[in-house]
């Protein structure tokens, strides 16, 4: 259950912040109010995912994914460029959040 808290943190952060850009800097109400939800409701997902997840762990794949989320996010909806420097670092960046997975603290600690 703590991994789908820290799924649902993930997906309503990068649904937050791509409403950063929609609300056009905050002058747009409905955007601008429903990031606010998004990121309210991201940060209580978050803390329900601490009960059983490592702190560092759980920040590091919710910052981790959400960035290469919002990469991917920028490249469907706003047309931003793919690079291949964009692309090495979301691979790295994939890599990072899988070893600090398979490598968290044994269960029982």
């Amino acid at each position: 259950m703590n991994w789908l808290f820290l799924t649902l943190a993930i997906l309503t952060e990068v649904a937050g912040t791509i409403l950063i850009k929609v609300s056009a800097g905050f002058t747009k109400v409905v955007p601008t109010v429903i990031l606010i939800v998004f990121y309210l409701l991201s940060y209580y997902f978050f803390n329900l995912s601490l009960k059983k997840i490592e702190i560092g762990t759980a920040y590091a794949i919710w910052s981790g994914l959400g960035t290469v989320a919002l990469a991917g996010a920028g490249i469907i909806f706003f047309r931003e460029q793919l690079s291949v420097d964009r692309v090495l670092a979301i691979v790295l960046i994939i890599a990072g959040v899988w070893i600090l997975n398979i490598t968290g603290s044994p269960k029982g600690v």
